[in-house]
């Protein structure tokens, strides 16, 4: 469990095709207190530590993740965010996130306002029904509130704080974005259909 507040940004240093994915992730987190087999958000997956060192960590990707995640466009040299897992007592400033992302949604518009940058996101159709006016999504592993939605394309406006602190300042036109819908949107979902 995650709470989409992104506490560090790691670099992608090395990739490995080894039957599974393998990455290695540099980090400002102190990996002495990482145990293996502890969970990592990273860009909003829940990654799986495998080995560490001194300022990485490694994970072992799936093919399904891959498949559904922008994993697959991965490259040494890119940066990603990063969250450890909740722990109980832990604040809980942004929503409660699984790390189980749902699909990935890609960046068509971005627009200057003010300090802030509006990004306009298309999510894929059999998401875009579970995306609401102020509710919440996690975007690359970010709680964020979406402000707007028409059809299949959703807006969301990023705070100068926000675009420091995470990846977000990097954010080009085409990126393919992890998307978890809000837990709660799916819950809803399922129950109306189911009635």
């Amino acid at each position: 469990m995650f709470t989409g507040i992104v506490t560090d940004i790691g670099t992608i240093a090395q990739l490995d095709q080894q039957g599974d994915l393998r990455a290695r992730i540099t980090t400002a987190y102190q990996t002495a207190g990482i145990d293996l087999g502890a969970s990592i958000a990273s860009d909003g997956v829940c990654l799986t530590v495998i080995e560490l060192g001194t300022d990485w960590y490694d994970v072992q990707i799936s093919a399904e993740t891959v498949s559904k995640t922008n994993i697959g466009a991965w490259t040494v040299g890119k940066r990603v965010n990063l969250e450890r897992a909740l722990k109980v007592g832990d604040e809980l400033g942004g929503h409660i996130v699984s790390g189980h992302v749902d699909g990935v949604a890609e960046v068509v518009a971005l627009q200057d306002e003010g300090d802030s940058t509006r990004v306009t996101l298309r999510a894929p159709a059999q998401l875009a029904k579970f995306i609401a006016p102020k509710g919440s999504v996690a975007l690359n592993g970010t709680s964020l509130t979406v402000n707007d939605v028409e059809g299949c394309d959703f807006g969301i406006n990023f705070i100068p704080h926000t675009k420091e602190v995470t990846t977000w300042g990097d954010v080009k036109l085409g990126d393919q974005i992890n998307l978890e819908i809000d837990t709660l949107a799916r819950y809803v979902a399922r129950l109306h259909e189911a009635s």
